[in-house]
């Protein structure tokens, strides 16, 4: 195996990893700026307001985009899996 096989099974993880946690946390960010909108226009400045309306539409995206980002993450160990027998000598 040489080094820009590594390399390059170690970026197409590092892909694979922001591909299947971008759901989540753009959902997060989304819900906590209209969260912060809201609490700006309300005068409304209670810390604990953002975290269930956060933690419920993560909750919510992990549930919806979860086969998908289990079918990424299996594909793409499958796919290292596959890499083994050319990594040897």
């Amino acid at each position: 195996m040489d080094f820009g096989f590594a390399i390059q099974i170690v970026r197409t993880g590092i892909f694979h990893i922001l591909i299947v946690s971008a759901p989540a946390l753009v959902t997060g960010l989304v819900v906590g700026l209209v969260v912060s909108i809201i609490q700006a226009t309300t005068s409304i400045q209670e810390q604990t307001l953002t975290f269930v309306p956060k933690i419920a539409a993560i909750l919510l995206a992990i549930f919806v985009m979860g086969p998908w980002m289990i079918r990424v993450l299996v594909q793409f160990t499958q796919n290292v899996f596959r890499q083994i027998p050319g990594m040897v000598g």
